[in-house]
């Protein structure tokens, strides 16, 4: 698959990037914690700069909406190709420079090289690791391997963030959020896969680790991973 004009685009930040987050910062950021965001711990688990991944747990659009709104750095989400088949959505991804993911793709060495480049530039990465949102409001889904394999191959940490509320601010089969002032971000410690980073692991390794970050996230988030012993 050859990167489209839209990926190179997406490939790293511009001004248009960093004008898009500011806005978001001063104009939405207030407007969604006041009504949706109950609270927010943990803000300095997040590196200043430098390289990182981001992993959270998915039961709603508002997870993504939430964190931009009030996140300190730029955020570059891996998001389904679905919302760049729609031009509103497409707008809004393509200005705050989301990776897309084409999720039917058997070749992912397009999106894994984008991912590689924003992490060389120091970028925040964001990811949902269960790759889309759980049907359940308890139980969380098998995290894919990804969000580990990326962060052994180049050796960065991954701040794992519990969010509970969203759910029933905005569920999966609803078009309209709530107003319900009960979103909670939690942002745990960073996590250091170093003694891997000179270790070649398959993906079955990768999982494991994943499985790992995502108890992390249950921890914060109050959600059920039943992969503990897989």
């Amino acid at each position: 698959m050859k990167i489209s004009f839209l990926n190179k685009i997406l490939a790293t930040d511009n001004i248009f990037i960093d004008t898009t987050y500011f806005l978001i910062r001063f104009f939405l950021g207030p407007i969604v914690r006041l009504i949706w965001v109950k609270k927010i711990t943990g803000f300095k688990n997040i590196p200043k700069e430098g390289p990182v991944i981001v992993a959270f747990n998915h039961q709603s659009y508002f997870d993504f909406i939430c964190f931009i709104a009030v996140s300190p750095r730029n955020i570059h989400y891996l998001s389904a190709e679905k919302f760049f088949d729609n031009a509103l959505w497409r707008f809004a991804l393509s200005v705050t420079g989301q990776i897309p993911v084409y999720r039917k793709s058997k070749d992912k060495r397009v999106l894994h090289r984008m991912v590689y480049d924003h992490l060389d530039q120091n970028k925040m990465i964001g990811i949902f690791p269960e790759g889309t949102r759980a049907p359940d409001s308890s139980i969380m889904l098998r995290a894919y391997p990804g969000v580990a394999m990326y962060a052994i191959k180049k050796r960065v940490p991954i701040v794992p963030v519990g969010i509970t509320g969203a759910f029933e601010v905005l569920s999966r089969h609803e078009n309209f959020p709530k107003l319900k002032k009960i979103v909670t971000i939690n942002i745990g410690n960073p996590v250091y896969f170093k003694e891997y980073h000179s270790v070649k692991l398959n993906r079955r390794a990768h999982g494991i680790l994943a499985d790992k970050i995502m108890i992390e996230i249950s921890k914060l988030s109050g959600k059920i991973y039943p992969f503990h012993n897989a």
